[in-house]
């Protein structure tokens, strides 16, 4: 078995996510804590006792769902879970500083730290309303791209999301994602949908977040990771640290390249891939890429026990 870990990004966070591996974890618990100290805040109590609305703020949802993907896998550190015999770690979008922490290159209290600054940042880069995303499903990446492109006239539209063979993300100026939907439609799609999101991720209207992260991410240590881990920009394995550096900052701006990460691990001969942290959103993707991968979500207690053969 040849297995990966991969973390998800925004849209994943539920009330409670986590808590059952704090209750039975101390290791677990331990990583809500340094979140928490870290941002001066009690994060963990929005995570378990507050609102939907207050926990999906990009500010608050980014370093909540590290923490929940941290927090799962001491649990499995704890019932002797060995990083070291994994092939690759990979994570959509925020979640590729979760991948960072797993694999040693990045603190925990840093992740957080960068994740409360991406997502202010991210939020503030485009006023409230000025920008869209909206999921094309049913267009391959080649054919989103190109409704895209012609969806953006003088403004921005960019694929912003290449999920899985039948899933593409678009974002950038609302009135132009506005025009991708339309596009999409009369190109054949099986559904174009606009997104409940705040602010137009991954694409040219983030350059200011860019910029923010590029100062912020510069003044924070990041090591060789303990693992290769598959980066967004690239879709290809990397381990130089100035190297991420500068791919998270180019992230900011640039597309989630899922797809091809996920085939990528493939070729290389991943076999088995867990999805460690809140839901099941990443697992559904992998299916819809290579169905000869075998998936376990790993969010819960039971799963954990689960994943190394323990049970209840």
């Amino acid at each position: 078995m040849a297995l990966a870990l991969v973390f998800p990004g925004q849209g994943a966070q539920t009330i409670g996510m986590g808590r059952d591996l704090a209750d039975a974890y101390p290791e677990a618990k331990g990583v809500f804590d340094e979140v928490d100290a870290a941002l001066g805040e009690d994060l963990s109590r929005t995570i378990w006792e507050g609102d939907q609305e207050t926990l999906t703020l990009t500010a608050n949802a980014q370093p909540a769902l590290m923490a929940t993907s941290l927090a799962a896998l001491r649990a499995l550190e704890a019932e002797g879970f060995d990083i070291d015999r994994i092939e690759f770690v990979a994570g959509h979008s925020l979640g590729e500083y979760s991948a960072l922490a797993a694999a040693g290159a990045l603190s925990i209290p840093d992740a957080a730290r960068l994740l409360r600054l991406r997502g202010q940042a991210m939020q503030e880069a485009v006023p409230v309303g000025e920008g869209a995303m909206a999921a094309l499903l049913g267009l391959d990446f080649a054919q989103a791209d190109a409704v895209a492109k012609k969806a953006a006239g003088d403004q921005v539209c960019q694929a912003a999301n290449d999920n899985d063979p039948s899933q593409v993300v678009v974002s950038g100026h609302r009135a132009a994602v506005e025009r991708a939907v339309e596009l999409a439609k009369e190109a054949g799609a099986k559904r174009a949908v606009m997104l409940p999101v705040s602010a137009p991720f991954h694409c040219a209207l983030m350059q200011p977040a860019a910029d923010r992260m590029a100062e912020a991410i510069a003044d924070v240590r990041i090591g060789r990771p303990r693992v290769p881990v598959v980066t967004n920009v690239t879709a290809a394995p990397q381990s130089d640290p100035e190297e991420i550096k500068r791919l998270l900052v180019q992230q900011v701006t640039g597309a989630v390249r899922w797809r091809e990460s996920v085939a990528a691990m493939a070729a290389a001969g991943v076999t088995e891939i867990w999805e460690v942290g809140a839901g099941k959103a990443l697992s559904g993707m992998v299916k819809r890429i290579d169905r000869s991968i075998a998936l376990r979500a790993v969010g819960t207690s039971s799963d954990v026990k689960a994943a190394l053969g323990k049970g209840e």
